[in-house]
């Protein structure tokens, strides 16, 4: 397959049952990030549409009919939007692929989150994570009931939309919330895909219709979803600038919010570091779904002494990256989703060149008008101005004198999602990847999954705020009952 001969789906909307086509356009025009060629303008759902979808969420909240399922009959239908989901791998895949220009070979390896995310709800579910009781100090029974606030909503963005869509979709449901899913408008097509699987499955189980629902837009549908006072709970991966107004929209009913909001990342290489390790760190960090990830590196912090050498074995390595279709299996890096977002990024590097910076590039891209971008390393680029996230491939590069040094370059941001350490004395390097500021650091590591199943998933800083995870995800979208026999009077009970 390439993306020439690719089927594309129709981006729909499922609302209160029923699929069908959005009426609305944005001024936004798709295109095939590898060829370069308008698809034609985006969909958006009409606000008459949203309102029934959030009216239709908030009956079957009322209605409480799928929490009133017992535990192990939720968890089988998750189970089941599972299973349908990974027959459906290969074709979401490529679809994420020709939306995102991010090799196939990528977006097969991160899809298994598609299903994934749906089994391992299902799982939670049957241990337990709605419950957690105790027993009082007079021997009483105390129920924790964690139970749904509420309609919740999940907003997705470009970058790895079927994965993060699974993986909030999954946990909404598993925490008893009617949910309303919104994709980014740049890649509506494997969300819609999975949607379309998600509200089969659920329309086969006899739930209410109002259970889970899609809409397309861009942040004008948002905004009427996250400002509705009937949505009680909010999921939101993106850019800072949508994270400052989904909160300030929370923030007018004090909805429940979670942001993921992206990151600056430093990569500290040690003094004792090898720098072809080093080096392997920073092109992985630098190219993993085309440099377009939030917890891609941001900053290649590396001791002076060094700094030549591992530059080099980097750009070494990134003159051997095969760039070209998406869809080919052989490609090592593909386009940028959009040729604005690749406009900016070049607008990104041609600023830090006027700062003083020089960049650097190796990879030979292929001929034609798709949206494509070498990796950049930027070196001499003062601190100041390298605080901003690029989102792109594209990374700053800083060079120190002491450990101390490096550790303040790391931690010279107002940004704290991932920090990576790379040396050879490991318990050297986890002393100072202990020191930095984020919500994950990895030693010796740089592959795009965290480090472990059920550590939480923080937001340090403009990063984010509140934490996701196997089980914090779940518990974003729901609230704490407490029930139980006191057995005793007021102090001044008569």
């Amino acid at each position: 397959m390439t993306n020439a001969n690719i089927e594309l789906p129709e981006p729909g909307q499922l609302v209160a049952g029923e699929w069908t086509t959005p009426t609305q356009q944005l001024d936004l025009v798709l295109e095939d990030p590898f060829r370069g060629v308008p698809l034609g303008a985006a969909a958006a759902t009409s606000d008459a549409d949203v309102e029934r979808a959030i009216a239709s969420a908030a009956a079957a909240y009322d209605e409480g009919g799928w929490l009133a399922l017992a535990v192990e009959r939720r968890a089988e239908v998750l189970d089941a939007i599972g299973d349908a989901l990974e027959a459906e791998l290969p074709r979401i895949a490529a679809l994420e692929a020709f939306a995102t220009g991010v090799p196939v070979r990528q977006t097969s390896i991160v899809g298994v989150i598609v299903p994934g995310a749906f089994r391992l709800a299902a799982q939670m579910l049957r241990g337990g994570v709605l419950r957690d009781d105790r027993t009082s100090e007079g021997g009483h029974p105390v129920e924790v009931h964690r139970l749904p606030l509420g309609p919740a909503v999940c907003l997705v963005p470009w970058n790895a939309p079927a994965p993060m869509a699974a993986h909030k979709v999954a946990s909404a449901l598993a925490a008893g919330a009617p949910t309303i899913l919104k994709p980014s408008e740049y890649a509506p097509y494997g969300t819609s895909e999975l949607a379309r699987v998600v509200g089969r499955v659920l329309a086969e189980a006899g739930v209410h219709p109002g259970l889970f629902q899609l809409v397309q837009g861009g942040p004008h549908v948002g905004g009427l979803v996250v400002r509705d006072a009937r949505v009680r709970a909010v999921s939101f991966t993106g850019g800072a600038i949508g994270g400052r107004a989904v909160a300030a929209a929370c923030a007018e009913d004090f909805t429940a919010l979670q942001l993921e909001l992206g990151g600056n990342n430093p990569l500290v290489v040690v003094p004792d570091a090898d720098p072809e390790a080093a080096a392997t760190a920073a092109v992985d960090l630098l190219t993993t779904l085309n440099g377009q990830w939030c917890r891609a590196l941001g900053r290649l912090v590396v001791p002076a002494t060094m700094a030549d050498e591992v530059l080099g074995r980097a750009l070494d390595r990134l003159a051997r990256l095969r760039a070209g279709d998406p869809l080919d299996p052989e490609t090592d890096l593909g386009p940028m989703v959009h040729s604005r977002h690749a406009a900016r990024l070049r607008q990104e590097i041609a600023t830090r060149a006027a700062a003083g910076g020089t960049a650097h590039a190796s990879t030979e891209l292929p001929a034609g008008s798709g949206s494509f971008l070498a990796p950049t390393l930027v070196t001499g680029v003062p601190e100041a101005a390298a605080t901003e996230e690029m989102f792109g491939p594209v990374a700053t590069v800083h060079t120190y004198e002491t450990v101390a040094e490096a550790v303040a370059l790391a931690n010279g941001t107002p940004f704290g999602l991932e920090g990576y350490v790379v040396g050879t004395d490991t318990e050297r390097a986890l002393a100072v990847a202990r020191q930095v500021r984020a919500g994950e650091v990895k030693v010796n590591g740089s592959t795009i999954m965290s480090l472990h199943l059920m550590t939480p998933r923080p937001a340090w800083g403009l990063s984010g705020l509140g934490e996701e995870g196997t089980v914090e995800t779940i518990r974003i979208f729901t609230g704490a009952r407490v029930v139980g026999v006191e057995g005793m009077t007021a102090l001044h009970g008569r």
